[in-house]
């Protein structure tokens, strides 16, 4: 595999070495060894496996407490995928990383715990599956609105997302993600 350091240094990419031939294909998409030597030292507790229609926005989603590490992809369609550095001590505090995962380029995004997360779907239908570093736990969920200016994300081709949680649409500032968790575990 390939690993490839974004603008935030911690968020990679990677590029999977594919096998195919006219039957199909294999990739191997976790090896703890492989990884850790990459740098990506992570011991995963959940997957989750979500499936969007085109133009539905999922986040931008992080834990106050139990934060969670994430490997992503897609593994039908695509999407825009999105990480926030939420941690306050980090030189890239509060910037974002944006990338295109699909099921044709097959990219990996590894989100370290200490960001918030979200994505869009492009394609008419998106499957999307996640390994986590920790179990979520709705008593800790916050979510930041995925069009707060202080963040500035350049979502693609995007004015308003067509399909959008009541949660996520009432999602906080940044401002008051700020106010709110400056004793969190992100401090």
């Amino acid at each position: 595999m390939e690993v490839v350091e974004t603008r935030i240094p911690d968020v990679k990419l990677i590029k999977p070495k594919v096998f195919g031939d006219e039957r199909g294909f294999f990739m191997e998409t976790w090896n703890a060894r492989a990884f850790a030597k990459a740098g990506i030292d992570a011991a995963f507790v959940q997957d989750n496996h979500s499936r969007s229609v085109k133009h539905t926005l999922r986040g931008l989603h992080y834990q106050i407490k139990q934060p969670q590490g994430k490997l992503v992809r897609c593994t039908r369609g695509e999407v825009f995928d999105v990480a926030v550095d939420l941690r306050k001590s980090s030189p890239t505090f509060g910037c974002w990383v944006g990338k295109v995962l699909s099921d044709k380029n097959r990219y990996q995004l590894w989100i370290p715990p200490g960001f918030a997360h979200g994505f869009i779907a492009l394609s008419e239908i998106a499957d999307f599956q996640y390994k986590c570093t920790d179990y979520y736990n709705p008593e800790f969920e916050a979510c930041i609105k995925w069009s707060d200016p202080d963040v500035g994300i350049e979502w693609p081709a995007l004015k308003e997302p067509k399909n959008i949680s009541e949660k996520d649409a009432k999602g906080e500032s940044f401002e008051d993600y700020l106010n709110k968790n400056c004793c969190s575990e992100y401090s």
